[in-house]
């Protein structure tokens, strides 16, 4: 299952060229997975309640080429591997047809009083992994 959100880059994204900074791709990346997250039911408080929460482990991220001012994108988030810890993302950021950036984003869910790795909830996990599975098939 690849889920996608639509944003539009307003002035706040780019450099005095008009060019959106690189950095703020991974700010895109960071909204897709969180509505990916939410549109399953697991909002930041449904996470948070559990003492628990996502912090990024690692990203790799490719840019290919460069989105301007005004742009609309389109930014995906589809899980590629799924563990009881962790879930790596491939995500990518389109304008129209055109791959302007992608990446692969792992998160790992760790205990809010001392980020210390730990599971995930178990509905949250097998939500996530029956997802995976499929999109396997």
């Amino acid at each position: 299952m690849s889920f996608a959100i639509g944003l539009r880059v307003y002035i706040e994204d780019t450099d005095a060229g008009g060019i959106v900074y690189y950095v703020n791709y991974l700010k895109f990346m960071e909204r897709a997975r969180t509505e990916f997250m939410r549109a399953l039911g697991y909002g930041k408080t449904a996470i948070f309640s559990d003492d628990k929460m996502f912090v990024v482990h690692s990203a790799n991220v490719q840019y290919l080429g460069a989105a301007r001012l005004d742009d609309e994108l389109s930014v995906t988030a589809r899980p590629v591997k799924v563990a009881r810890s962790n879930i790596v993302f491939e995500q990518c950021v389109l304008r129209g047809g055109e791959l302007l950036c992608r990446g692969e984003v792992r998160i790992a869910c760790v205990e809010r009083a001392g980020n210390r790795p730990c599971a995930m909830p178990d509905a949250m996990y097998q939500q996530v992994r029956e997802l995976f599975d499929r999109q396997a098939v």
